[in-house]
């Protein structure tokens, strides 16, 4: 039995928000200091409940291809069994900053 791809719970702070989405795969990028955020789900348009957090982060990433995200605002990934709602919310208490490196002094 083929296993089905994994799905991917990002949260990540922006602008005093954090964002939870769900995503296909997850990379450490090229781009030094950055994670890249790949294959974006979002609930189906089926459904009949509509959330207006789900739907604000679907017009602001739903016709990413890829998105950067620097490392130090990354909060948690998790892998998931299945996805849920993607949101925003307020971030609340201190995030801690990645530790970083302190630059050479020559």
């Amino acid at each position: 039995m083929a296993s089905e791809e994994p799905i991917y719970r990002v949260a990540f702070v922006n602008q005093d928000k954090v964002y939870e989405l769900y995503v296909r795969h997850v990379y450490p990028s090229d781009l030094w200091g950055f994670i890249e955020l790949e294959g974006f789900v979002f609930g189906s348009k089926s459904e009949l409940v509509v959330d207006p957090g789900e739907e604000k982060l679907k017009q602001q990433f739903g016709d990413v291809k890829r998105s950067f995200i620097p490392m130090h605002a990354i909060v948690r990934i998790d892998e998931v069994r299945q996805q849920g709602v993607a949101k925003i919310s307020d971030a609340k208490g201190t995030v801690t900053a990645f530790p970083t490196i302190p630059p050479r002094r020559s």
